[in-house]
């Protein structure tokens, strides 16, 4: 697990020894600075340092000790927990659950099996990110708003203006790992940002086959015939620019 990191020998030592608070609040649980630092061989003094940066950072949160615990006079030493953010920064086995249970439905169902769990996915997310989307605004706009609500999902997406069109783009991928052997999620994904736009789009690149950023194109016209060699005949423009 890293929490923080920096150049400096000092800094290196500094942060193995947040790292380590961190590591034993969640083996042992709520902990005391006074226990941490009985634990780790330091003084309570540096201990403290590191639990109110872990505090500030939202990776730990103070808790008052249980009544069983308060005994004899004085203040009761309060506890550190980790927060859903701080379980969230070490290492766990979600993907592996995840890859496991998609190989399993496609051993018992078959594939059709898997591409059906894609698109039940893919709904579920579609109706999540259909509120935030005007589909009779201009392409540009839900772009944006389509990126906006993907953001406040997980998924720190942005857009930008390409060539007779607008892409958004994804730079994290909740499922990357799950969907490089499973590329359904990512085609049940497309045709759900089909149904929020409300028009064709064209996914250019993916995370889970390796690229930096899921890239999802939204062109501005549409070919509505082609030649025999695949040469549009002429074009619909869905811009809706009004």
């Amino acid at each position: 697990m890293k929490i923080a990191g920096a150049p400096g020998a000092t800094e290196v030592g500094c942060d193995r020894t947040r790292d380590a608070v961190a590591q034993l609040i969640c083996e042992r649980g709520p902990q005391t600075a006074a226990a941490l630092a009985e634990r780790l061989g330091v003084s309570a003094a540096a201990v403290r340092r590191h639990l109110d940066a872990l505090v500030d950072e939202g990776l730990l949160t103070e808790r008052d000790p249980r009544p069983a615990a308060q005994r004899g006079r004085g203040r009761p030493a309060r506890t550190y927990a980790l927060t859903d953010a701080g379980r969230e920064a070490f290492p766990h086995g979600y993907d592996d659950l995840a890859t496991t249970a998609l190989r399993y439905l496609r051993e018992t169902g078959g594939e059709q099996a898997v591409v059906a769990f894609a698109e039940h996915r893919a709904d579920s997310l579609s109706r999540l990110l259909a509120g935030d989307v005007d589909t009779t605004a201009a392409l540009p706009a839900r772009a944006d708003a389509l990126a906006g609500s993907l953001s406040r999902h997980g998924y720190a997406a942005t857009t930008e203006a390409a060539a007779a069109g607008v892409q958004v783009c994804q730079h994290h991928c909740p499922v990357a790992h799950v969907a490089a052997e499973f590329p359904e999620l990512c085609e049940a994904e497309t045709r759900a940002f089909e149904r929020v736009l409300g028009t064709y789009v064209q996914r250019l690149a993916t995370i889970a086959h390796g690229d930096g950023v899921c890239t999802t194109h939204l062109p501005t016209q549409l070919p509505i015939a082609t030649t025999s060699d695949g040469t549009p005949t002429g074009t619909i423009d869905v811009r809706k620019d009004r």
